[in-house]
């Protein structure tokens, strides 16, 4: 074999390892990376060597390898909830196939909630583009779900009430945190706006940690008869969400 054939498998092998190791959903062994690979275990401490030298790999306080600084010193140069967006449209597009409404993906800056993709209804009438406004948390189900989590501070004072059906008080607020962990997803019916519903689950980061919220709203006259098993749907699908983003996100690159 010529060195250039070398050169090139040492390459394969050593990406190999590296996205063993990044789409993980935990740190991983250099045992499991060997018996995964099927490499040499010469080769194996050989490859992943080079890969820490370089900063693509490190180890963990047990051993196990994750992901190297470069990937953090990546996302801190770009933004990373495009990366982020990106990586959930897939799941946004399938919802949207689903129940035919508008579907967000949001995460929590600061005291607000912010709309980071949008994929929207297929019906005429429906839900509006959110991703330039700024939604009260509490008259959300996306931000209601970022309360229940602990990924957004609860709000202190009175509550402004768009509408009638808005949250009142803090106390209704904290009742209705209490019931969104219970069933894992949150409900709004007609809180931000006559007429409009929502329903959204929250999307956890790799130590369990929330870092976003997937939710689907439209008008009342659709969704009201329609939100618990919306709900259940969010929650199958933001799991499905989670999981991808493990493998790609620290909660530092997302914060």
């Amino acid at each position: 074999m010529t060195s250039t054939a070398n050169g090139a498998q040492a390459v394969d092998r050593a990406a190999q390892l590296l996205s063993l190791v990044v789409q993980a959903d935990e740190p991983i062994s250099f045992t499991d990376l060997a018996d995964e690979t099927g490499l040499a275990r010469s080769t194996t401490s050989r490859l992943l060597t080079a890969l820490e030298r370089n900063h693509l790999l490190e180890r963990d306080s047990h051993g196990s390898f994750v992901s190297g600084p470069l990937f953090a010193l990546y996302a801190a140069r770009h933004d990373p909830w495009t990366q982020v967006a990106r990586l959930a449209d897939p799941v946004l597009q399938k919802l949207g196939a689903q129940t035919g409404e508008t579907v967000n993906l949001a995460i929590p800056r600061g005291e607000t909630v912010v709309q980071i993709a949008q994929v929207n209804a297929t019906y005429v009438l429906g839900a509006r583009d959110w991703l330039e406004v700024d939604v009260p948390a509490h008259c959300s189900a996306l931000g209601k779900v970022l309360y229940a989590y602990d990924s957004l501070d609860l709000p202190d004072g009175d509550l402004d009430r768009p509408t009638l059906h808005t949250v009142a008080s803090r106390s209704q607020l904290d009742k209705e945190i209490r019931d969104i962990r219970r069933h894992g997803y949150a409900v709004t019916r007609e809180e931000l706006e006559v007429g409009l519903d929502a329903v959204a689950a929250p999307v956890h980061g790799r130590d369990g940690y929330t870092i976003a919220a997937l939710g689907v709203s439209g008008p009342s006259a659709r969704l009201g008869d329609q939100l618990d098993d919306i709900g259940e749907l969010l929650v199958e699908q933001a799991d499905s969400l989670s999981r991808l983003l493990r493998r790609r996100t620290h909660k530092e690159g997302a914060a």
